[in-house]
């Protein structure tokens, strides 16, 4: 049974064992530290409880791992806490076990949720993830014991989720695992619980990008120039009920800041909120650039073509925003314009237009890329541009054929701006 004072000094110089090993504090009994293989640190406590006779066996209790907000000042502090509480009858093991016992599944994700995501993602993602939890996970297994719930009921919940939507499926067991290996971590299920959202398989996901070419973005050029001058023809949709139809109205047009923003999106390879949610002050028109304090990747620049200038240049300033939505009288009367919320109605309108229905707005964003990659820019150059956290997400257009990052995203957006004007040249 090996010994030692245990204090941060001694810690950090303990060698990785070959084996879990025990270290006990020579100045308070009871009190010890854990070593595994790994070279995991976790302090924990030792005790009889009741009466603490010899014939009653010993409790192990596990209060924190060695980390730089809990080191062994802190940990022998809450050991001769619990040891105290010991001594007047209290059995902390007996009591975390029943804890861990009564924990359901909506506590675990209720703690994963405020502790972890909430604090260390983007409050998009929290919603996501709670729109997961309420729609699906908690009706089929949030009432229940958390360490009861098996690999065949995520399996089960998984099979119903994916009979109708197989990606948010994959994403639901993926949001079970990181959830209970959480609680595991902190105390809420036993460390050793087998995580029950491991192992399950899961769907095969085919990617979703859409590359446009020269002649379809070409199309998408002459659907927003005519949005803005004589407007789109107007139609009935077939396929939705129309109650009032206006037949005095034969042609809609689009809302300038919209088409800014599509070009915008077109000619950056910016994200959608990137640039809805985008501040004047955030655009360096001298340097050419945008200077985004928050964004998926976090704060992170977007250099600028020409064309991308010219259409910041242009576009008159209402608030703070870059793209405005409808303005709102404020507290003093004049009009307060909060961001735009998205582009759903303009987009449909262009895209129908244009031929090219069903196609998204984030497959701006590839087509952005793909002229990059097929330019010859190489990878890291365009995962630069498109603010790429990993290497792995730029792979995918690698089947395509300080200073290079500027003439890489000139020559893109000049590659898409002069495509955006084919039609029109050929014309």
């Amino acid at each position: 049974m090996p010994t030692l004072l245990i204090d941060r000094t001694t810690v950090a110089a303990l060698p990785v064992p070959e084996r879990t090993t025990v270290y006990y504090d020579t100045k308070l009994p009871g009190f010890g530290l854990r070593v595994t293989a790994s070279g995991v640190r976790t302090y924990i406590v030792e005790y009889r409880p009741g009466a603490g006779g010899r014939q009653t066996n010993k409790r192990r209790i596990s209060i924190g791992r060695d980390s730089p907000a809990f080191r062994a000042d802190a940990a022998r502090k809450r050991a001769t806490d619990e040891l105290a509480r010991v001594r007047l009858g209290a059995d902390p093991g007996a009591a975390r076990a029943e804890r861990r016992r009564a924990a359901t599944v909506s506590d675990v994700l209720d703690a994963y949720l405020s502790e972890r995501i909430a604090v260390t993602r983007k409050a998009s993602t929290h919603s996501i993830f709670e729109g997961h939890i309420r729609n699906w996970i908690r009706p089929e297994l949030g009432t229940r014991i958390a360490v009861e719930v098996t690999r065949a009921d995520v399996a089960k919940l998984h099979k119903k989720v994916g009979a109708t939507k197989k990606v948010t499926a994959n994403r639901i067991v993926a949001l079970l695992h990181a959830a209970f290996a959480y609680a595991s971590k902190h105390d809420l299920i036993p460390e050793d619980h087998r995580n029950p959202a491991h192992g399950v398989d899961r769907f095969t996901e085919t990617g979703r990008e859409r590359f446009l070419s020269s002649e379809e973005i070409g199309r998408l050029g002459d659907s927003m120039r005519l949005a803005e001058t004589s407007g789109l023809p107007w139609s009935i949709d077939p396929t939705k009920k129309t109650r009032h139809v206006n037949t005095s109205v034969s042609a809609t047009k689009v809302d300038p800041f919209a088409l800014a923003a599509i070009r915008l999106l077109m000619l950056t390879g910016a994200r959608l909120r990137e640039i809805l949610n985008l501040t004047w002050s955030e655009v360096d028109l001298e340097r050419g650039a945008l200077h985004l304090r928050d964004s998926k990747t976090g704060s992170k620049a977007i250099l600028l073509g020409p064309a991308a200038l010219e259409i910041l240049r242009n576009l008159p300033r209402l608030g703070k925003h870059v793209i405005p939505g409808r303005g709102t009288p404020g507290e003093t009367g004049n009009l307060v314009y909060l961001p735009r919320r998205d582009l759903k109605k303009p987009w449909a309108a262009i895209t129908v237009h244009a031929g090219l229905p069903g196609l998204r707005i984030h497959d701006l964003r590839h087509s952005f890329a793909s002229f990059g990659a097929a330019s010859g820019l190489g990878l890291q150059v365009v995962g630069k541009l498109l603010g790429h956290a990993n290497p792995s997400t730029t792979a995918r257009y690698s089947h395509l054929a300080d200073d290079p990052l500027r003439r890489a995203s000139d020559a893109i957006s000049g590659s898409i701006a002069a495509a955006m004007a084919l039609q029109a040249d050929v014309g």
